[in-house]
């Protein structure tokens, strides 16, 4: 026999997700305000970047793309200032010494904005992750209660499985065919005797008479007509 179980939704499930979805509200919030107040940062030193820049020249510095290239061309500067040389290389009295520090100096902060432009891309993207989790979770916890039809267990702690309805017969082994005798060999056709009638000897008690030989008859006299009667 069968039973019936009723399958409720998880409990918890549908304040976690509550949880999950807030959070991820709040990181994209807070991404896109550090990405504001870095990129406003930026474009209040007014830096526009070299002519001579691979990617980018002339525009305005406000956000990652144009950082990077800006660091690059004051890097490339500052190399052919020193004659290959970094700034630790340089001797102390060199006088282009301070120049390739304060290079290295604008160098690293706009890394640094690079960095944090990164770090807020990652916080906003995982923030639509959290709020994506939390809305299925919601969803998930929501749903109607579903009911099941397990077997029962018997008092073995084994699953009971209902008797079959219709059963084949198993095949019966067909009986062996009994053997088939030979059957026996046949008697040979007699002969024919080849001894003539007149050879055969005669019978006891029974004499055997040839008959008389006829003497052809005559023609008659003075034609080839038939005799009269």
């Amino acid at each position: 026999m069968s039973s019936t179980v009723t399958v409720h939704p998880a409990k918890g499930v549908r304040g976690i997700g509550m949880i999950t979805l807030i959070a991820g509200i709040i990181m994209i919030i807070a991404g896109l305000g550090v990405w504001v107040v870095v990129s406003q940062t930026l474009s209040s030193e007014e830096i526009t970047v070299s002519e001579d820049a691979s990617m980018f020249a002339g525009q305005h510095v406000a956000g990652p793309f144009t950082a990077y290239a800006q660091a690059e061309v004051i890097d490339k500067h500052a190399t052919e200032m020193a004659d290959g040389k970094t700034y630790a290389q340089l001797d102390q009295d060199d006088p282009v010494r301070d120049s390739v520090m304060d290079a290295s100096f604008l160098r690293a902060s706009l890394f640094t904005s690079v960095v944090a432009f990164g770090v807020c891309a990652l916080v906003i993207g995982l923030g639509i992750v959290f709020i994506l989790l939390g809305s299925a979770l919601r969803r998930l916890a929501g749903g109607p209660q579903v009911q099941v039809d397990t077997p029962s267990l018997t008092s073995s702690g084994d699953l009971s499985h209902p008797a079959p309805t219709h059963r084949a017969d198993p095949v019966q082994p067909a009986e062996p065919a009994e053997p088939t005798r030979p059957a026996p060999p046949a008697a040979p056709p007699e002969r024919p005797s080849t001894r003539t009638p007149a050879e055969e000897p005669p019978a006891e008690g029974r004499t055997t008479e040839l008959p008389a030989s006829r003497p052809p008859e005559a023609p008659p006299a003075g034609g080839t007509g038939s005799p009269s009667a």
